[in-house]
Formats: C-alpha cells, structure tokens, sequence
C-alpha cells in the first residue's frame, strides 16, 4: 500500500498582499522611503513594538542600527518614547499595527503626542482589510476613532508612489502624523498618471461626464480599475484621489462632486466616520446638498478568511463596485 503526502497548506492572511496576480509591485517601500528619508536627515529615528518585520521598518533597522529602537510589545511604551525623542528634537517614526495604535495605545498618542504637538509619525499597518486574521488585526474604524483628535495629520495612501513620496513630506511637517501603512510587496498605480504627492491635498486621476468617484488608500486603485470596467458599459467615470484624511481638500472634493454627476466615495474602512462622513461632512457645510454614496466596509465586525474573498464579500472588490455603480444608475 502506497502513501502519499498531501502539501503542506500554508496561509498567507496576515501578510497578505491586495495586488492583483501580475500587477506591478514595489517590496517595502516605506522602509526604503524611510532610509532615503534618514540619510538627508540625521534626525530621524525609527521605533517599533516587536513589528520591525510586518511593518517593514527592519529595513530602516539595517540601515540605521544605532537609530533604531525595539520597544517590545508595549505600544503604550513606544509612543511615550517616542514623544520623548520629539522633545529632544528627533524625528521618529513609530510602527506598529493600526489596531495597536488606535485602540491600545490611544490615550498615549493623545496626550504625550498630540496635545503637544509633537512631529512623532505614527506608523499604522493592517489597515482596514488588508489581512484576513479577523476583527482583533483588522483596523476597520481607525480612522473614526483617530479624526477626532485634535492637531493629528491622517493619510491613507494608495500605493508605492504615495508612500515613498508622502514619508519625507511627513518627517518635515509639524505636528504629529498618522500614515495607514501598506506594507510588503505594493502596487505601483499612480506613476501611470500625472501625480504627485502633496500634504493636504487631493489630486484628479482622470476626468468622466457620467460619475465621479473620490477615493482614498487602496480603492483608489480599485477605483481606477472600475472606471477601465464601467467605460466598456458606457460609463464615463472620473477619480479624485484624496490620500489626506485630515486636514482634508474640501475645496478639491467638493468642486469635484458639484455637479449633476453621481458620486460615490470608495474606502478601506467602515463607512462610519471615514472618508464617506468626511465628504458628507463637507458637502453640508458647503450647502451642497449633494447626495453621496459610500462604498466602503459595513458597520460590522467582519470574518476571517483570504483576502480575495473578503473583499469581494464586503464590496471591495472591483467586480462589487462595478455592480453598485450600475444598480445605482438604473
């Protein structure tokens, strides 16, 4: 009687990449941004709790040893340090994952960073669902817990050219920042169109007569591609980029969205309290009067599973977003 072994089934949903299967990628490009960052700038320190690896900061820990802190899993301990080295006038990056930051160490953040005003740059991997390991690794309400806090910088960016262009801008403004990071092998998207990174403003990919998508972090790739599948049913769409979370673009928003074309916002968050209340947010203030459809993660705690699946079965996916922007216009 013969046996064979079955292979060994191995999961990737921690570290899971969002790329699509050929698509583009840059390996580790906050890491690399980091270090270039720190060889024009002496400043600089980088500081992790136990997740050099998943928050590729053990690229800048090779660099820099002697500028590099492992603080152990003691987020709260990592922002009280890293505020310590503002004061003194370092520039840290602090890493860690986006749920550590928002829901454990918050208070930390607030009153020894914020309140203060310190330039200490919050390094936040797994945003939104960008792993499959489920509601304790997921940072579905990031954004939400962190817009309220007063003097803090929140971008969302959306590939390889946003964050290697948005690190040095970020060790270079005043206050503390909040960067969702995309971690691993990332897509290069934006280097196809006219587009540059700048803080605090938001940037449109591509113009269309019929919808107006604005976006933010990895569904602005998302976006993008579903504005390619929707021409091909003979709908113009355009795409307005906005990786600054706050202080955010309502000028650039809004005159995007005034107009008699549908809009939606796309993010990789729960639709409360993100991009899409941003937006709202906005056009009410303004006197729009504009009605906005989100498309983002429901306000639900959501499964474990590989990525592909997940996203397609929280509208992620751009087969999703192809389908909502269709029933939506009848």
């Amino acid at each position: 009687m013969s046996t064979t072994t079955a292979p060994k089934l191995k999961t990737s949903a921690m570290i899971a990449s969002f790329a699509d299967p050929g698509q583009k990628t840059i390996s580790a490009p906050f890491g690399h941004a980091l270090v270039k960052a720190a060889q024009e700038n002496d400043k600089i320190v980088g500081l992790t709790a136990d997740l050099g690896k998943y928050t590729d900061m053990h690229i800048f820990a090779e660099a820099f040893p002697e500028r590099f802190f492992q603080m152990g899993m003691a987020e709260q301990v990592l922002f009280g340090a890293a505020a310590g080295f503002a004061e003194t006038g370092l520039i840290p990056f602090a890493s860690t994952y986006s749920v550590f930051a928002a829901r454990r160490a918050y208070d930390f953040l607030c009153l020894d960073i914020a309140e203060p005003n310190l330039n200490v740059n919050v390094v936040g991997g797994l945003p939104g669902l960008t792993t499959g390991y489920g509601p304790s690794h997921q940072a579905t309400e990031d954004m939400a817990i962190f817009r309220a806090m007063p003097n803090l910088t929140i971008v969302d960016p959306c590939d390889s050219v946003d964050i290697e262009q948005a690190v040095p801008q970020l060790a270079a403004s005043d206050g503390p920042t909040y960067l969702r990071l995309l971690r691993g092998k990332v897509p290069t998207v934006l280097d196809e169109y006219d587009y540059t990174f700048e803080l605090g403003k938001a940037k449109e990919l591509r113009g269309g007569n019929d919808v107006v998508f604005v976006s933010s972090g990895l569904m602005t790739m998302r976006a993008l591609q579903a504005a390619d599948a929707l021409a091909k049913h003979k709908v113009d769409v355009a795409v307005v980029h906005a990786p600054t979370i706050k202080p955010f673009d309502s000028q650039t928003v809004l005159n995007a969205i005034d107009s008699n074309r549908l809009a939606f916002t796309l993010e990789n968050h729960s639709v409360i309290g993100g991009l899409f209340e941003t937006v709202a947010s906005a056009s009410v203030r303004a006197g729009l009067g504009k009605r906005i459809v989100p498309i983002g993660l429901p306000d639900e705690f959501l499964d474990a599973g590989a990525l592909p699946t997940l996203h397609e079965r929280y509208g992620l996916s751009v087969d999703r977003i192809v389908a909502k922007v269709l029933a939506e216009l009848g």
